[in-house]
């Protein structure tokens, strides 16, 4: 069939943010489903910090690559071998494929999933090769197995997680990344208890997540820091007890001395949001005794972190990076959609714009510079 993407056809590894135009919307030729996999109609799209990470060579893919990664969609067609998924289930789309027979899938960690980590690296589905056709005589590539800025998409079954047909897809599609990773880090990597205090540095879509987290787990206090304001604002929104900008007239001083002072000897659970090994440094300095600092963010490979051995063996500090949260997907996915239901974790507060894929560039510019949160793509059109 063909379809139409958007297609990061280069990287550009020269400038902070992207380029005016580095997605281009083209019309792709894609393969059928294959043994073990699903053709499935994108209907909503998440734009994660992962993806312009991807655009300004942050984070080296092959390309060219149909960009996304953060969708729900409505499968039309399973290929041989799937029984447990049929046309017409509507479905979150999961970044890392679990395998199932790896060693990490078999020890409960499919976030870690060996073989979906070469195929993501090579631009590949889980099962191996690609589906998409050639664009000027070269073979496009997948993003993270799912290449959601597309109306369609072909992936493995182990992307995907059923999900009530009743849950709105732009608000589905959230479940997929910035809950899972966000919200995963604090309810599964930390496993945070009620009463223990939490700080978030970073308030994008993963960050806010991750303060709906810990409100669910009922930490106080809650201290969420980030430079934007209404970022700020909307923290406090969602049940953040504490809010702090860099260091300038409106903070009055340094965001560690701040945060230390809003919760005397530091923080029992720190999670850094941004993807800065300087930012990661300042949560692992605003963690207690015993504490726990928790790595998010994806920084540019070339960045390192220096801690102190001393205090990491004396004061029984424990430092952790969180991929895809240590989710689960098909436990997490139902369980986070039940506290939605419930009331109890508004996702939808931090979907702050919907757009069609010919705006996936002035979104990327946007994202780079701050001004939103979570915008969401719909590839087959804007809801009416």
């Amino acid at each position: 069939m063909r379809t139409r993407a958007a297609v990061l056809v280069a990287t550009d590894r020269s400038r902070p943010y992207v380029d005016s135009r580095p997605l281009e919307i083209h019309d792709l030729d894609l393969a059928p489903p294959r043994a073990g996999e699903l053709l499935v109609r994108v209907q909503a799209a998440g734009l994660c910090h992962s993806d312009l990470s991807v655009v300004d060579g942050n984070r080296p893919r092959p390309t060219p690559m149909v960009l996304g990664h953060e969708a729900a969609g409505e499968v039309l067609e399973v290929g041989a071998g799937v029984t447990d998924v049929h046309a017409g289930d509507h479905v979150v789309l999961v970044f890392v494929p679990r395998c199932g027979s790896c060693a990490e899938c078999a020890a409960g960690r499919p976030a870690l999933c060996e073989r979906a980590a070469a195929a993501n690296t090579a631009g590949a589905l889980l099962r191996g090769g690609r589906r998409w056709g050639h664009l000027d005589g070269v073979e496009v590539h997948h993003h993270l197995g799912v290449s959601a800025f597309a109306e369609h998409v072909v992936v493995d079954r182990g992307s995907v997680v059923v999900v009530p047909d009743d849950v709105p897809f732009a608000t589905a599609a959230l479940f997929g990344c910035a809950l899972l990773t966000g919200a995963g880090a604090v309810l599964s990597t930390a496993q945070v208890r009620p009463g223990e205090s939490v700080a978030v540095f970073g308030l994008g879509g993963v960050g806010l997540s991750a303060v709906l987290g810990a409100v669910v787990a009922g930490a106080h206090p809650v201290v969420a820091i980030d430079p934007v304001p209404a970022k700020q604002r909307l923290a406090r929104e969602l049940g953040a007890t504490h809010t702090f900008g860099p260091p300038g007239p409106d903070t009055g001083g340094d965001v560690v001395e701040l945060v230390r002072e809003a919760v005397p000897g530091g923080v029992r659970h720190a999670f850094e949001a941004v993807g800065s090994a300087k930012v990661l440094a300042d949560a692992w300095a605003v963690t207690r005794r015993g504490g726990t600092t928790v790595a998010i963010g994806l920084p540019h490979p070339s960045q390192q972190l220096t801690v102190s051995a001393a205090q990491l063996v004396g004061e029984a500090r424990t430092l952790t990076g969180s991929y895809l949260g240590g989710a689960v997907p098909q436990r997490d996915i139902p369980a986070l959609i039940a506290l939605w239901r419930a009331g109890r974790l508004p996702v939808d507060r931090i979907h702050s714009a919907s757009l069609a894929l010919e705006d996936l560039n002035q979104a990327l510019d946007d994202l780079a510079e701050g001004h939103t949160v979570r915008q969401v793509v719909h590839p087959a059109g804007l809801p009416t």
